[in-house]
């Protein structure tokens, strides 16, 4: 029997590595479909419940992996379903491949079922490398091209396979005329480090400093010894940008946590009061929670020359490999002879890790959802993998989760999309099918698309090594984040139509799937119901019935979000009384003796 072209695509994606793909059928991907079975499921079709989800899974499984994560959908709907999650794979710059079906070639133009235009559809997710497959010959290099700019430019890229072809026998490209042959799959990739005399500039501005802050993202996440290298010789203390926190442990003591809107005030004190700031892998793009324009001079390393110098006036811009860039550095720079701004950067840390705890024991009804990550930080496994949702959850993972040593930690960073905590888990158990992964999700995301991918987790649980796949779901029946905006920045009271949940029995739901699952509605039931989720031996739910009106307002918070959060209570939020105590409670923490900062 003569190879296909989808069987040639499935040969080639095993040639590059590929292990799985995140997919749903269609008849618009049948011939692709159809060579799975043939190839004996291998690479392996990972069948999500929705083709977003199954995107979702690919950029979870690429962040963690470090491979480029690969999903695939069928023409029309399927390919649209895609673009949430092919977004957040953009603006994270995670490399994901996407294989779509079209409408047979013969049909085209012709208002077939399903037909869309998937050039015009795809050109701005995958402005890197989107190609419609023709002919046979075109397929191995327009893959290998694909695979090689979303590597290269750690970004989305799209190949259009028309049903028709997938079902053609394969014929190689030839010595040809306007043929394109293509090279092996694997490459080998360079460690860019800038010139010596840049080095040089770098090394006078860091030593001519007092008081260094670094700020480290994604792009710092293999060069966490040098980073940590030169913040002990500068004396610096480390911000964390919410897709770096896991680049270094939060037990080192002058690492100030996660920066900006969800950020620690450690790090806001850092950025405060620095004179001289270095960013590593960093495209936070919030000046405002950044040295005031004119206090600091400052130097930026990044891979990519196009995300350099337009987030702080930086005088010199290092365009290398993190890594590489920092250890040339590391030479050429000057240890500081005092240490009160390293010692103040310290005092500063232990003080708020302090107050966490404090805010994190207050009393709430039933349960502090700030409570919920403290309890998971003092027994989370040291090899764990955590994600996040987005929404008010996502406060607690940024400033109460401490990270360790060898832990892991993502979430969608700029897109800021819900729904993506349970499939980012799903993907980052087929890339650590030895690690235990924990997912903190809100129940608007649980309820938006969360609960059913918990099937999905259940049919796949045993091909991994450890079972262990924790959703807990922060359940209070709100979509608090909005709300909370609405509190503080507009000044408007919670409008029940569009920001209550309807309460789902999460736990019951994971049971009938043959997940463990706990429901918890007492503060004092935390501690063993995340014992037991963490030892239950398979993939569990851990449903914790928290307190809405637990303020995500930072600990920086203006005078004028505050007063607009009152405002509100003023003009009649439900609850208003409860809402107010909370805030007043929780804020109380930060200045109470040994909680008070500098």
């Amino acid at each position: 029997m003569s190879q296909t072209v989808g069987d040639h695509l499935l040969q080639r994606l095993r040639e590059w590595g590929v292990d799985q793909v995140f997919a749903y059928p269609g008849d618009g991907i049948n011939g692709i479909v159809a060579a799975f079975g043939k190839a004996d499921n291998q690479p392996r079709f990972v069948q999500a419940r929705h083709e977003e989800m199954a995107a979702f899974a690919a950029v979870g499984y690429a962040k963690f992996s470090g491979k480029v994560g690969v999903c695939m959908a069928t023409s029309g709907p399927g390919a649209i379903h895609l673009l949430n999650g092919l977004y957040d794979a953009k603006l994270d710059h995670v490399p994901v491949v996407a294989i779509v079906g079209q409408t047979a070639r013969s049909a085209m133009g012709g208002s077939y079922q399903q037909e869309v235009d998937l050039q015009a559809l795809y050109k701005d997710v995958a402005s890197e490398y989107l190609v419609e497959v023709n002919v046979a010959e075109q397929l191995p290099n327009a893959l290998d091209r694909a695979i090689r700019t979303a590597e290269s430019s750690r970004c989305p890229t799209a190949l259009i396979i028309p049903a028709d072809l997938q079902e053609e026998p394969y014929s190689p490209p030839q010595h040809a005329f306007k043929q394109v042959p293509s090279s092996p799959p694997g490459t080998a990739w360079s460690r860019p480090v800038p010139a010596e005399a840049d080095l040089d500039a770098a090394a006078e501005v860091l030593n001519a400093g007092e008081k260094v802050a670094i700020l480290v993202g994604q792009g710092a996440r293999g060069a966490a010894e040098e980073v940590r290298q030169v913040a002990e010789v500068t004396g610096a203390g480390v911000a964390k940008a919410l897709l770096g926190k896991d680049v270094l442990p939060d037990d080192l003591p002058w690492v100030t946590g996660s920066i900006g809107l969800l950020g620690t005030r450690p790090s806001y004190e850092l950025m405060r009061d620095c004179d001289t700031l270095l960013i590593v892998g960093s495209n936070f793009p919030y000046s405002q929670f950044l040295p005031d324009f004119g206090q600091a001079r400052a130097v930026q390393i990044d891979l990519d020359g196009r995300l350099i110098g337009m987030r702080y006036p930086t005088e010199v811009n290092l365009v290398g490999d993190s890594a590489a860039t920092l250890r040339a550095l590391l030479p050429k720079l000057a240890g500081k002879p005092g240490r009160s701004w390293r010692e103040t950067i310290e005092k500063n840390v232990a003080s708020w890790w302090d107050t966490v705890d404090k805010e994190a024991a207050v009393d709430a009804d039933p349960v502090n959802p700030m409570a919920i990550v403290n309890e998971l930080s003092k027994r989370i496994p040291e090899d764990a993998i955590v994600t996040a949702d987005s929404g008010s959850s996502t406060n607690w993972y940024a400033r109460n989760l401490r990270m360790r040593r060898n832990m892991r930690g993502s979430l969608s960073g700029t897109l800021a999309t819900m729904g993506p905590g349970v499939p980012y888990a799903i993907g980052a158990k087929f890339a650590h099918p030895g690690r235990p992964v924990i997912a903190l999700v809100g129940d608007g995301a649980m309820q938006m698309n969360g609960l059913a991918e918990l099937i999905t987790i259940a049919r796949y649980q045993h091909l991994w090594s450890d079972p262990r796949c924790v959703i807990c779901v922060f359940h209070n029946n709100d979509l608090n984040q909005v709300t909370w905006e609405l509190r503080a920045m507009g000044g408007a009271p919670k409008f029940e139509e569009s920001q209550t949940l309807p309460d789902v029995d999460y736990a019951g739901f994971a049971l009938s799937l043959g997940l463990a699952a706990v429901t918890v509605d007492k503060p004092d039931q935390l501690a063993s119901a995340w014992d037991t989720v963490l030892s239950a031996g398979k993939a569990a739910v851990l449903d914790v019935r928290c307190d809405p009106d637990v303020p995500p307002i930072p600990p920086h918070a203006t005078f004028a979000q505050v007063k607009s959060a009152t405002e509100a209570v003023l003009k009649g939020d439900p609850d208003a009384f409860h809402l107010v105590a909370q805030g007043v409670k929780t804020k109380l923490q930060e200045f109470l003796p040994g909680g008070k900062h500098r």
